[in-house]
């Protein structure tokens, strides 16, 4: 089952928080439907429960008779059509929602989001009709796609208008325009406020182990490169000092205060810097055995015969 699924399931399982809620969330699944005129009422998904629930709401809103049948909408995927077939059936429930059916250009009739808790409602129905959401395995972005420009763009401004920030943005898509959220907390905060925490804890529950594993392996390449640099540089401090050794000039023509740590870092290569100082009588700090190794590299090429 993809996440898209699982979000509609979960919120298929919402009950209505107010009782002018459910007319919201059925006017959502209606009106972003496939069809939402006097021609004809339908919408099309691929989740029984929506579909079970869009038939169920429409006929307890409206009265009116509701169809539900299943088509192949994509090769082994069974989706089930939503539809009001009768036309008296079809302006019962048009004129319930403050609409004609002859609308040129089909808009958003606020009436029908009374209260401050309707248009969670609305929204709700929207996406259980038209809504996607990528698994946060992925991506994170929520889309509603929508056939009607004027109505992509009235859920814009309904979704700019909410008490949490997401932005949303319009693009069009094969003849379609689609309304989207982007980024983790967005989409999260809007599926809580449509009814699935799961979802939205899921989500951030992806985001959070997305920048735990990120900040580890920052930290890794961090700690790579510094020991890929030490390497390197121990392997120079060595090959000088080598150097030295072969010719048969040996350690003694360095200067007294850099013998001991010459000696140390041509028994020891694979300690760290820090790991010498605190070999060294007296003890010696990091950047102190770092220059005086330099200054031993230096000499060390320079009295190499």
């Amino acid at each position: 089952m993809s996440f898209s699924a699982e979000v509609k399931n979960e919120l298929c399982k919402k009950k209505p928080q107010n009782l002018c809620c459910p007319k919201a969330e059925c006017y959502g699944m209606l009106l972003f439907g496939r069809s939402f005129n006097e021609a004809g009422i339908s919408l099309t998904t691929e989740s029984g429960a929506a579909a079970q629930r869009a038939a169920q709401m429409t006929a307890e809103m409206t009265g009116a008779i509701v169809s539900t049948r299943t088509v192949l909408r994509r090769a082994s995927h069974p989706a089930s059509v939503v539809s009001v077939d009768d036309e008296w059936d079809r302006q019962r429930v048009l004129d319930f929602f403050g609409h004609t059916g002859r609308e040129v250009t089909l808009r958003l009739n606020r009436a029908n989001l009374e209260n401050d808790c309707c248009p969670a409602a609305f929204l709700r129905g929207a996406f259980l009709s038209c809504g996607t959401v990528v698994n946060p395995q992925k991506d994170y972005r929520l889309e509603f796609v929508v056939p009607r420009m004027h109505l992509s763009r009235d859920m814009a401004a309904l979704l700019d208008e909410l008490p949490v920030t997401l932005l949303p943005g319009v693009s069009q898509r094969k003849g379609t325009y689609v309304v989207y959220i982007k980024g983790a907390d967005r989409v999260s905060d809007l599926l809580t406020l449509m009814g699935a925490p799961k979802a939205a804890m899921e989500i951030m529950q992806m985001k959070m182990l997305r920048e735990v594993r990120n900040q580890i392996n920052r930290q890794t390449n961090f700690e790579t490169a510094n020991l890929d640099k030490t390497a390197s540089a121990a392997a120079r401090q060595i090959h000088a000092l080598q150097g030295l050794l072969d010719s048969g000039a040996g350690l003694a023509v360095l200067p007294e205060d850099l013998r001991e740590l010459a000696r140390l870092r041509y028994e020891n290569p694979e300690l760290s810097l820090r790991e010498l100082g605190e070999k060294l009588s007296p003890p010696l700090s990091r950047s102190g055995v770092n220059h005086r190794l330099q200054r031993i590299t230096e000499l060390a090429e320079k009295l190499r015969p």
